[in-house]
């Protein structure tokens, strides 16, 4: 028990920023849900936010909040953006800065922002195990 809420502590300060975009997502019209440890938003401000030349992604996980372009975006991308949230847990106040440096690093190395970023890249592989191991229960 003691664990966890030290992950929500540690995680705090990034979940933050997702509570602020959340408090905008509502405001201009969109929606919310929990799932397990986690809010979902989606709409609004989210869908404008992730549509933008900046992202131009389906969904973004801040801290323990995850934002979608819609619900069926978050739908089908929940268990990756929930290894991302995994991560906001163990890197806690250092994720966001961790992440724009991997990024950076990737750039500068002459690869790709975001496909090469080894958040993605971590998320990515323990998103395509779990389906791995989830598919192989499900056939048992």
């Amino acid at each position: 028990m003691l664990g966890k809420i030290w992950c929500y502590l540690w995680a705090s300060p990034t979940t933050l920023f997702g509570l602020l975009a959340g408090v905008l997502t509502v405001a201009t019209g969109g929606r919310g849900r929990r799932h397990g440890p986690v809010v979902e938003l989606w709409g609004g401000f989210s869908t404008w936010l992730l549509s933008s030349w900046a992202f131009r992604a389906e969904a973004i996980t801040l801290g323990h909040v995850i934002l979608g372009r819609t619900g069926s975006a978050l739908d089908r991308y929940r268990t990756h953006e929930l290894e991302h949230v995994r991560q906001a847990e163990q890197w806690g106040l250092l994720f966001l800065p961790a992440y724009a440096i991997a990024s950076l690093w990737a750039h500068l190395s002459g690869r790709h922002y975001y496909r090469d970023n080894w958040f993605e890249i971590d998320a990515n592989h323990r998103d395509r195990a779990r389906k791995t191991r989830t598919r192989r229960t499900l056939s048992n």
